[in-house]
């Protein structure tokens, strides 16, 4: 094979790696509304709040069934949470990274989130978790 082939063979899979690529990221992108900041989004959105936890290795278990109580406990007590979801990873991947509880919070919108955060019954439950908690993993999003 002389050099001339061999240029125009490297050439020709640049260009096509860089087409799986490119395709590749645009279908990975979310579409135009969710793509949104949170300063474009409107406060008449429902916002899902995930939250999940990687408990302390020693933790008793007890504690951690607390926990799960507690915080499912947070939508009778605090009102713009439109649903409250949470269950335990049972995923085979073995991709959680330790973390083991997945709560999905629903909020009739911004306003409900932003009363969420500070409101007493939710610190009061951050005060519980805190001492088992390793770690914590939080991302919000408009459906």
């Amino acid at each position: 094979m002389n050099l001339r082939t061999l240029l125009i063979r490297l050439v020709a899979s640049t260009c096509v790696w860089m087409c799986v690529f490119m395709y590749i990221e645009s279908s990975a992108k979310p579409t135009d509304k969710k793509n949104k900041t949170s300063a474009e989004t409107s406060s008449k959105e429902s916002i899902r709040h995930i939250v999940c936890f990687k408990f302390k290795e020693d933790t008793d278990p007890s504690k951690i069934k607390k926990v799960e109580r507690e915080f499912a406990a947070l939508k009778s007590k605090i009102s713009g949470i439109r649903s409250l979801e949470w269950g335990i990873n049972n995923s085979p991947e073995g991709l959680n990274k330790g973390f083991t509880h997945c709560f999905i919070v629903t909020f009739d919108n911004e306003e409900a989130r932003t009363n969420y955060l500070p409101h007493p019954d939710h610190q009061a439950f951050v005060s519980i978790l805190k001492p088992i908690l390793d770690d914590v993993f939080v991302i919000d999003f408009n459906p």
